[in-house]
């Protein structure tokens, strides 16, 4: 398949690269001469799904014969929109790394780097198929013209009952420091958020232990956690479970601290909007020793959420703007995703 030709930029993309501005409103200020810039991006894509059934997993919803009519032109729109999104993330280079969940399989990311002007950079996929019934995983792509892998592997979730999605581990080399990453998709309240609420403690303590391990292995390790937590940076989970500090005030060196946070101004406050309320869900949490001031660092303040315009749309029902969505219940939109993209970028100074 031959995406690459049928693609178009539009008119709200060339603004956003052309202009000084984020989508956010900050502006971009230029980076001194001295110093490296990675971008780090984490995107739920919302049903990333090829056309196949697959007969291990219930995707038939998202297949030419089921609910959601799912076919070739509609799976196309959706590798255009998210090559839009990821290009117009980097502002003026591609995002480094760009952690994703809810992609039903490796092929559909191999699509999606080969087969649209995605295939002009370095992108590489760290992929594996996970528990979760519906066939829906976590995976990373990394530009590998600045990003060199070193390790990664998938922590399984093992409770009975909890068919969820693994946690997914990378360890890489940026210039010359090394950072240690853990990308997440826990549990979602769709069955009531005090009924699930018990999972999501689960794989919290869970990744907390994995995070105990390694820093007595590792004293001082550079970590950067993202995800779709299904929670809030305040909720049980994150803050005692999990124990990743809201209070950035002075960073000790082995703990964790959720950078993450809605904007002070305008009506967005979070990255999924429900039923009129916006929730802050997808999350960026570093360990102190990345808010230090040697070497690969990233400071407080310096999580975004990525709004481009095209990316909402009106909320007619309660109002301001609302994440453009691939379907509206059952009624395709051709949009993007439930869920609006965040990022970090980590900087380092050469002498």
């Amino acid at each position: 398949m031959n995406i690459t030709a049928s693609f178009h930029v539009t008119t709200g993309l060339l603004v956003i690269f052309l202009s000084c501005i984020r989508a956010d409103g900050t502006r971009i200020q230029p980076l001194p001469e001295n110093e490296t810039k990675y971008r780090i991006v984490f995107y739920n894509t919302e049903n990333f799904f090829d056309t196949r059934d697959d007969s291990l997993t219930t995707d038939e919803e998202y297949t030419p014969a089921g609910a959601r009519h799912w076919n070739y032109s509609k799976y196309k729109t959706k590798l255009n929109n998210l090559y839009k999104t990821f290009v117009a993330l980097g502002e003026w280079d591609p995002p480094d790394v760009i952690g994703v969940c809810e992609v039903e399989n490796k092929q559909v990311l191999a699509d999606l780097v080969n087969n649209t002007p995605l295939s002009k950079y370095n992108y590489r996929i760290i992929h594996a198929n996970s528990p979760d019934k519906r066939g829906i995983d976590v995976a990373v792509l990394y530009n590998s013209a600045r990003v060199k892998l070193l390790d990664s592997k998938y922590y399984g979730i093992a409770r009975p009952g909890l068919f969820t999605r693994d946690i997914l581990y990378f360890k890489a080399k940026l210039g010359i420091d090394t950072c240690h990453f853990f990308m997440n998709h826990w549990p979602s309240r769709s069955a009531g958020q005090l009924e699930t609420e018990p999972y999501r403690f689960f794989v919290a303590s869970r990744l907390r232990y994995i995070l105990d391990s390694l820093f007595l292995d590792c004293p001082g390790a550079k970590i950067v956690i993202m995800g779709d937590f299904n929670d809030e940076p305040w909720d049980i989970s994150l803050y005692e479970r999990l124990r990743a500090k809201t209070d950035i005030r002075n960073p000790q060196s082995d703990y964790l601290y959720n950078l993450s946070k809605a904007p002070q101004s305008g009506k967005l406050k979070g990255t999924v909007k429900f039923r009129g309320e916006w929730t802050l869900f997808d999350q960026v949490i570093v360990s102190g020793r990345l808010l230090g001031s040697e070497g690969l660092r990233v400071q407080s303040d310096d999580f975004h959420i990525f709004a481009a315009s095209f990316l909402l749309v009106a909320d007619e029902q309660y109002n301001g703007f609302k994440p453009f969505r691939t379907y509206n219940g059952y009624q395709y939109q051709g949009g993007y995703s439930d869920h609006l993209p965040v990022y970090v970028d980590l900087k380092v100074t050469s002498d």
